[in-house]
């Protein structure tokens, strides 16, 4: 339980990294570039992992791949993208304290997704831990209100806004569908075809919506060092989310990042001198509370042949289970085993 509450912490901190490195860029050096940092981290993983499956052999090769999946790949790309794009474009209308209370819309999605297409069913400690996660998010946002931490323009909240809940959409969509890809497919398959479509789209969209700002940005080795920054957390970021997703699931994944702001306020405490607040404490240490209870007991998945066939036990007899059974199956999401390709084995209780 704890080994997944810290590697959750660990996706955090490589956030904490990303709103550091862009900050600088886009206050320090006015460089206001996301759709080329985000096409950086698309080239990066197309150069990595795209190239992988491109000399495999037979039915996990990049041809083989794309001839059965290429459409489904292409729309998982052009989502991913976006939600990166709809979040960091509402940072020039609305306010810091509402991007950060209408991100959390994130998991409301991520839960009903889960529910109904990975048949994924939470416990009541799961509905609690989520709902303390929230109540020390929304303490944060009162301490920055109290302290006068900078909320930028709010010019057009609503546009804002509306850009936030569009983005924390997108996102939920790209962590189920993330989940279900590494849980029947592969790692490696996943960031191949993000790196792939996400560079393809990414570029696109920078030629058309961004080339005039790229021309603007007064280069010299300071920006060029902040850029391969942002590009190594990022790259970093994409890597490893898998494999905790995988050992954990894409909603406590998503409670774990919650704490990625006030990893980049104690950080500001000392680079941008930031007002201290014993409210960023408690709000810290309400969220790992609730990542705790989230994860003290393992999720389960419905009873559907489906599930059955998806998640078998490939080492044990088969398992017929009557129409009517009362007894609930469950999957260890949670497991800290060592990983394998095997899927996970299902324990009927």
């Amino acid at each position: 339980m704890l080994i997944s509450v810290a590697l959750g912490q660990v996706l955090s901190l490589l956030i904490c990294g990303i709103g550091l490195t862009s900050k600088y860029l886009s206050e320090d050096f006015h460089a206001n570039t996301p759709v080329f940092q985000s096409f950086l981290n698309y080239i990066l993983l197309f150069l990595v992992y795209t190239t992988t499956l491109a000399v495999r052999q037979g039915e996990e090769n990049l041809l083989a791949i794309l001839r059965r999946r290429w459409w489904k790949y292409m729309i998982l790309g052009l989502i991913d993208l976006e939600a990166n794009y709809l979040v960091v474009k509402a940072y020039q209308y609305t306010t810091l304290t509402s991007i950060q209370l209408l991100d959390c819309f994130v998991i409301p999605v991520v839960i009903l997704l889960s529910w109904f297409f990975l048949l994924i069913r939470y416990k009541a400690v799961h509905f609690l831990g989520i709902v303390v996660c929230i109540l020390g998010m929304g303490c944060m946002a009162g301490a920055d209100v109290l302290v006068g931490r900078h909320q930028g323009a709010g010019e057009n909240k609503l546009v804002g806004d509306l850009l936030v809940l569009g983005g924390a959409t997108l996102y939920g969509i790209s962590n189920v569908w993330e989940e279900y890809i590494i849980r029947t497919l592969s790692r490696v398959e996943f960031l191949g075809m993000i790196g792939l479509f996400g560079a393809f789209f990414s570029g696109i969209q920078l030629a058309i919506m961004e080339h005039k700002e790229l021309l603007k940005v007064p280069w010299d080795w300071q920006i060029g060092l902040l850029y391969v920054g942002f590009s190594a957390c990022m790259f970093g970021l994409y890597s490893f989310m898998p494999v905790v997703i995988k050992k954990t699931s894409a909603t406590s994944v998503n409670l774990s990042l919650l704490t990625a702001d006030l990893y980049s306020l104690f950080c500001g405490l000392f680079l941008f001198h930031y007002k201290f607040s014993g409210l960023y404490l408690l709000s810290f240490f309400t969220i790992l509370i609730g990542l705790v209870l989230y994860s003290s007991t393992s999720t389960y998945i419905a009873q559907d042949p489906r599930v059955y066939k998806q998640f078998r036990n490939p080492s044990g007899p088969a398992v017929d289970l009557p129409a009517t059974a009362q007894v609930e199956p469950s999957v260890t999401y949670t497991s800290l085993g060592q990983e394998t390709e095997e899927e996970p084995h299902v324990r009927v209780a």
